[in-house]
């Protein structure tokens, strides 16, 4: 016994596969294959689930920064900046500002007939906006020129076209919130607009409700002296909050400036939060799985008592037993989670295939795009997430065998062999 250890591995393995001999052997193989299963199937379900939670997260904030700025510099109560052009000048002193443009922003009515329907309206700056955002950057050869100083022109989200049932061409009224006071009392600003084009963010949230104009247009509508803002592009969006802080320390005037992840905060941290909890609930399945070893290992404990017996008289040490029941639990654990890996990493590589035949083969729409934002389903997986999901799960498997390997050390040759 002085090479016990792997001995105790070989002994080990051997009790894993629980031989056909007997009908309670073959059970106690069965409760084993499905310690194994459970173990394999929550880490699978972890991966794949936080895999398409990491994948929803980055496909949304991407569909969302090609329609919106990483950094928004503005003057406070929706009032023109005092002076735009010193506001580009210092905000572009920043390295990591890779564009800027000025911007009107503002909300209205727009109509078509009977249909009436809510919008986001941004007065732009049709040179400078292809600079910060890639959806104006897409379209910087074909509607952007349209947008020209007097023309009225709008650029409608695809969405928003369609439930207002215009198209390239059509005119549409823009109704302003602020009404001309006439001796007849307030009457809406009301203005016509030639649609001159529209666009796909990919993102339904502003795709739905967002339209474009000229900055100089904007002005006019909504009676301001200029721009009330200016949006930033950076080379990381990342560094959006750090980049905010060096501004507030650069620029001139009493402006507010907000990052997309500030603009965007409930959201992402609604998310975060989910994620969370979804790992904490599928880790208790996990878990579960993980102490099914117990049940499984106590099963085999007491079939082997024999065993057990004979290896003690042999001269085998009340630790030797404990390791090779050790052994036992640890192996179900590892095969059960490389197993889980394997399954998850490849439900989670291939979502984008799966997702789309299970839609076809039940008629379902998993992902409405009105609800969801988006219509795909991704998936991201990040090792950030993979290892600690194997990690959890081989502690807890490794925990779970303590108990019963300790009952196996403390068993009494005589007491198990009385019978025998």
């Amino acid at each position: 016994m002085s090479q016990a250890w792997p001995y105790e591995m070989l002994l080990g393995w051997r009790y894993t596969r629980a031989g056909r001999a007997t009908r309670r052997n073959g059970f106690i193989s069965f409760i084993s294959g499905a310690s194994m299963l459970g173990i394999a199937l929550g880490v699978a379900a972890l991966i794949v689930v936080l895999s398409v939670m990491n994948g929803f997260r980055k496909e949304v904030a991407g569909r969302m920064l090609s329609v919106i700025a990483h950094i928004e510099v503005f003057a406070p109560d929706g009032a023109a900046l005092p002076d735009p052009r010193l506001t580009l000048s210092e905000v572009r002193r920043n390295p990591e500002v890779v564009g800027a443009a000025p911007f009107i922003g503002a909300q209205g009515l727009l109509a078509r007939g009977e249909t009436m329907k809510g919008a986001m309206l941004r007065g732009i700056d049709p040179a400078l906006e292809p600079e910060v955002t890639d959806v104006a950057a897409q379209l910087k050869d074909t509607a952007l020129k349209k947008l020209t100083p007097g023309s009225f022109g709008i650029l409608l989200g695809s969405d928003l076209a369609r439930s207002l049932g215009v198209i390239e061409g059509d005119q549409v009224t823009l109704m302003a919130p602020s009404g001309q006071v006439t001796p007849a009392g307030v009457v809406p600003r009301l203005k016509q607009m030639t649609v001159v084009g529209t666009f796909n963010s990919g993102h339904y949230e502003y795709d739905s409700a967002l339209a474009m104009l000229n900055v100089d247009d904007a002005a006019r509508i909504f009676r301001l002296e200029g721009p009330t803002g200016v949006r930033l592009k950076l080379r990381d969006p990342n560094e959006a909050p750090e980049v905010t802080q060096q501004l507030a320390g650069t620029l001139s005037g009493n402006l507010l400036i907000l990052d997309w992840t500030q603009q965007n905060r409930t959201w992402f941290s609604a998310v975060q939060l989910e994620k969370r909890m979804m790992f904490i609930i599928l880790t208790l399945i996990v878990a579960v799985a993980a102490f099914n070893l117990v049940s499984t290992l106590v099963m085999t404990v007491q079939d082997k008592r024999a065993d057990i017996a004979i290896l003690r008289t042999l001269g085998a040490s009340p630790a030797s037993i404990m390791k090779t029941f050790v052994v036992q639990g640890a192996l179900v654990g590892v095969i059960g989670t490389l197993g889980g890996l394997a399954l998850g990493l490849l439900i989670a590589f291939n979502i984008d295939v799966i997702v789309p035949f299970l839609e076809r083969l039940f008629h379902a729409s998993f992902l409405p795009k009105d609800v969801y934002l988006i219509s795909r389903m991704p998936s991201d997986p990040q090792a950030g997430d993979i290892v600690p999901i194997a990690v959890i799960s081989l502690l807890l498997s490794f925990v779970a065998t303590i108990y019963p390997s300790w009952r196996a050390s403390r068993v009494n040759p005589a007491e198990a062999l009385r019978y025998e």
